[in-house]
């Protein structure tokens, strides 16, 4: 199954579903080649339209899935195509379950000491049998990092999930992840801090109205200036919308009719006229 991929206001998002994307995972974790998974949010793509290297990479990434309600919403109103939300820290612990019960290895990376080894052992509490082959936090120097990759690959893990941040984790990936033999590696953000429980998710009500943003504003009243690139984004949408609207405004030409002038070969015969044309 390859999803439907947009361009939302110049950077690339996939149409797909939560089912959908944990079915393309599965299909890749029968092959051999490495594939990425991206999460794609309104303040991503703002971030993308000025990061070059970031777009470069959500273009070269295999599954981008719509981690933000304005990106749905958005790729709604312009009529590009229909998608789901796909949040990242939700996709992660369903694809550790189907880990779990088909046997795939497993390996974190990222995140704190302490948040890296919390998520793992509440991962395996939740997921009986899951195969976590390996962990390690995300402050790794530079100079250690070839030992680390050395390290992941010893491990064979079928999914690698790498916490470190964006765009930091995306340009990770794309530096190393040719040099790891692992099938599936998706960029988690802050997923680790949430199954360890030092971040908490909106409660259900703000996630059923889409409003887990704005949960997060009024816990931490310090995202304000990240949040608005949420208004930069939602003008840019807008202003794309009415633009399209303007330009597929459909024109309307008048027909001319002939008017004979009575030359002086008006009285020659349809014959005649199409010779001497």
């Amino acid at each position: 199954m390859s999803p439907k991929r947009i361009e939302l206001l110049g950077v690339p998002v996939d149409c797909v579903t939560m089912e959908q994307a944990i079915e393309w995972a599965e299909s890749k974790l029968q092959g051999n080649h490495p594939c990425t998974i991206l999460a794609v949010n309104p303040e991503k793509v703002m971030r993308a339209q000025q990061d070059s290297e970031l777009l470069d990479q959500l273009r070269s990434a295999d599954l981008l899935i719509p981690d933000g309600i304005g990106v749905v919403l958005a790729a709604r109103l312009l009529g590009l195509g229909h998608a789901e939300r796909i949040p990242g820290s939700e996709l992660m612990p369903k694809l550790c379950e189907r880990a779990a019960s088909k046997g795939y290895a497993v390996f974190l990376f990222g995140a704190s000491t302490e948040v890296n080894q919390r998520a793992v052992t509440v991962l395996r509490d939740r997921y009986p049998g899951i195969r976590i082959v390996g962990f390690q936090h995300g402050y790794v120097k530079e100079e250690e990092m070839l030992s680390l990759i050395a390290r992941i690959n010893e491990c064979q893990p079928d999914l690698l999930f790498v916490a470190l941040g964006s765009p930091q984790q995306e340009l990770w990936m794309a530096r190393y992840l040719p040099l790891l033999k692992v099938k599936v590696c998706q960029g988690v953000g802050g997923t680790f801090d949430v199954i360890a429980g030092r971040v908490k998710r909106a409660p259900f009500l703000f996630r059923s109205m889409h409003l887990e943003w704005f949960y997060r504003l009024l816990s931490q009243p310090s995202r304000i200036f990240r949040q608005t690139a949420l208004l930069v984004f939602a003008y840019q949408v807008l202003k794309s919308k009415f633009t399209r609207k303007s330009v597929q405004q459909p024109t309307f030409s008048v027909p001319t009719a002939s008017v004979s002038r009575g030359l002086p070969d008006s009285g020659k015969s349809d014959h005649h006229r199409e010779k001497a044309a």
